[in-house]
């Protein structure tokens, strides 16, 4: 049921905390400091440096934006920063460890921050199974959502960590639009592209109850043989983690467009 689409090539992208393409994604480990300062040093470091582009990735077979069937996003409640819980008539929560996902989106050809576009990120629940398509839970549109760039080209969404299903390396979809009423009519697309989690934080989460399946598919999987980021190790999509499992997760990604 999980088996995806080959991934699209790319080109190089800046991403913060990324410079290999080890299994471990060692570069990506674990903090325990999530200040504001932080985050805008981290903001104004890629802003002023020149990027590529994210590479173009597949959406996968479960995408929900119209392209195979479902479409969330012309539904009147996408646009939001927590997407733990289902929308609408909908009424079922993703339950897992508490993550913050978090995006710079710039220009590719200079680094500037593009404000005003939109990010619609989605991904697996901690069984591996997406809203809108898994058994059991077609009825539901948990873990998806919609919301536009600041003026720093940054975004953040409330989530749980993803479970690690058989055959793909865990990982996060997202496409960025030119604007959110280009996204809520599931129009023209900038970029489709992944976020690829690291193994060590990955491994921590996993250890916890309501993971046990990702235990096994983690130990099956590297990055060198995933059939989305094995082109490259994933070394332009691996994100920056910080944070603990005990107290909440985040991952940071900065994407060319």
């Amino acid at each position: 049921m999980k088996v995806l689409a080959g991934a699209g090539a790319g080109l190089g992208l800046v991403a913060l905390g990324a410079c290999g393409s080890s299994d471990d994604a060692t570069a990506s480990s674990t903090s325990t400091s999530t200040s504001s300062s932080s985050t805008t040093a981290t903001t104004a470091a890629a802003s002023s440096a020149s990027v590529g582009q994210i590479p173009e990735e597949t959406a996968g077979p479960y995408p929900g934006d119209g392209s195979n069937g479902p479409d969330v996003l012309t539904q009147s409640g996408i646009v939001r920063k927590d997407i733990r819980s289902s929308f609408g008539s909908s009424s079922g929560t993703a339950e897992g460890v508490p993550l913050e996902i978090s995006f710079t989106i710039v220009d590719a050809s200079d680094g500037s921050a593009k404000q005003g576009a939109a990010v619609y990120v989605w991904h697996c629940n901690r069984d591996g199974e997406y809203s809108m398509y898994g058994q059991g839970i077609t009825d539901q549109n948990y873990l998806r959502g919609v919301q536009e760039t600041a003026e720093d080209g940054t975004v953040t969404f409330t989530s749980i960590y993803p479970a690690c299903y058989d055959g793909r390396w865990p990982h996060i979809h997202f496409e960025v639009y030119p604007s959110v009423a280009e996204a809520t009519k599931a129009g023209t697309k900038l970029a489709t592209s992944q976020i690829a989690l690291p193994r060590d934080t990955s491994s921590k989460v996993y250890a916890t109850d309501g993971y046990e399946q990702s235990v096994q598919n983690l130990s099956q999987v590297s990055l060198a043989s995933d059939m989305v980021f094995g082109d490259d190790g994933g070394v332009h999509e691996i994100g920056t983690i910080s944070g603990s499992v005990d107290q909440g997760l985040a991952v940071q990604l900065t994407a060319g467009v």
